[in-house]
């Protein structure tokens, strides 16, 4: 879903609570996820490990490195306050080639990278993607502007796949720091035309080298895949549908014969939109959103209860749709909810890249670095439900307005265009339009 820039997103205010007093949660995990949509089964959600980092983001083609020290310094403030997880690409997505020539390395980009991670004091994962122009049929040297253009994506060719393995290798060696790596990116160059299987042979022996490799360096890594699309349409012959429409089965497929073929795995990792590849809402924007809780129940189910990582989510339209900024904010609560009520281990938001100007949906301001309304959500979400929270029923008598506890704090969202009025928690709320509203307990 990512491609090489991110979705627009929208990123307006509405209220998200206050949670500067960083109370500790609970742990153990003990709720019943939302109700399933027609033809799914959700079962009660797992007790997620507190070692497991829940939330988090990916940094993109501009990040906060990017802009001046100064600025660094402020979003590096900022996110240290609520250290969460950080993704980052080896190659494209905010880095340069990093292996130009079979035995020349070029590291100053991920180091950049990796720097402000570490100062922000996030949780560091790297994203084992993409591949060296020489290793998928380029030249040698630094890629050019019709490399980053027509072939970033491009899978490396089967003869290089033990190349792209020692690449792996060599970063897991260098950045040691870094404790989770997932292994490439949405099967891109092994998955060209959904409407028909993908190459997940192709893809699992690439994984399986590239585990190896990364073990063999740093036996203390952790090592996810296959970071898989689960993409879905309104109909078509498939094991998992519910209201929100059909997961391709070729997805299925793919996850299946990777799963059994694989060497091994210490997470899943998928991505996927609420929507359809048409850009529908089934039954509605937020109705959709019960996806995410079928796919996180599916794996589980497949997998034995391993933990499942989201490596991205998607809840707006990619057609140039514009949403009233309460509305995105209120949509994607609702989605975290979803996780957090279905189990999922863990949620990277894909954070817009911008360097100046407004930004939709961005974390921060590219002008001035402060904290935007979205970032201050993830923040929310990281400091009170993070893996181990123990998760509380509790129910709004108005049934638009969603709710997620656990005994210290819940969070309501109200998924309607006018103002509601609810009893949860025994107490009465009014909520404004799309309004996100924390309340102690």
């Amino acid at each position: 879903m990512a491609g090489i820039v991110a979705m627009a997103l929208v990123a307006a205010g509405c209220s998200s609570g206050d949670s500067s007093d960083q109370a500790v949660p609970v742990v153990r995990q003990s709720a019943a996820a939302s109700p399933a949509a027609p033809g799914t089964t959700i079962r009660e959600a797992p007790p997620v490990d507190p070692a497991w980092p829940r939330w988090g983001f990916t940094h993109t083609g501009v990040s906060a490195n990017n802009v001046t020290p100064e600025f660094e310094q402020v979003v590096a403030g900022a996110l240290a306050g609520t250290p969460m997880l950080q993704n980052q690409h080896i190659m494209g997505f905010g880095a340069l080639n990093p292996q130009p020539r079979p035995r020349e390395f070029y590291w100053e980009d991920l180091d950049s990278r990796t720097n402000l991670m570490k100062r922000s004091g996030g949780t560091q994962v790297m994203t084992l993607c993409c591949a060296p122009d020489w290793m998928k049929g380029g030249p040698e040297g630094p890629t050019s502007d019709v490399g980053w253009d027509e072939h970033l994506e491009d899978a490396p060719y089967p003869r290089h796949f033990d190349d792209f393995a020692k690449l792996s290798a060599a970063v897991a060696t260098k950045y040691r720091d870094v404790k989770y790596f997932m292994v490439w990116n949405e099967f891109k160059g092994f998955w060209k035309d959904h409407s028909k299987p993908a190459d997940f042979k192709g893809y699992t022996t690439l994984y399986n080298k590239v585990y190896d490799a990364v073990k063999a360096a740093r036996p203390d890594a952790m090592v996810g895949g296959p970071y898989l699309g689960f993409d879905s349409n309104r109909t078509g012959k498939s094991e998992l549908r519910g209201a929100w429409g059909v997961v391709n089965q070729n997805a299925l497929d793919a996850f299946e014969y990777w799963f059994k073929n694989k060497k091994g795995a210490d997470f899943v990792v998928v991505d996927g939109a609420s929507l359809t590849d048409a850009h529908e809402m089934l039954p509605d924007a937020f109705g959709a959103l019960s996806k995410f809780s079928a796919v996180t129940t599916w794996l589980r189910e497949r997998t034995g209860d391993m933990p499942v990582w989201w490596s991205e989510w998607y809840f707006v339209p990619e057609d140039n749709t514009t949403w009233p900024e309460p509305m995105r904010l209120a949509v994607q609560a609702a989605s975290m909810i979803e996780f957090a009520k279905s189990g999922a281990t863990t949620a990277l938001y894909w954070n817009p890249q911008a360097k100046e100007g407004t930004c939709q949906g961005c974390m921060w301001d590219p002008r001035t670095g402060a904290t935007l309304p979205t970032g201050k959500l993830v923040s929310d979400f990281t400091t009170w439900f993070p893996a181990g929270a123990e998760l509380e029923e509790v129910t709004s008598s108005d049934p638009g307005v969603r709710v997620l506890a656990q005994p210290r704090r819940l969070v309501m969202v109200n998924t309607a265009k006018t103002e509601v009025t609810t009893t949860v928690d025994g107490r009465e709320f009014t909520l404004g339009p799309y309004e996100i509203r924390w309340s102690d307990r």
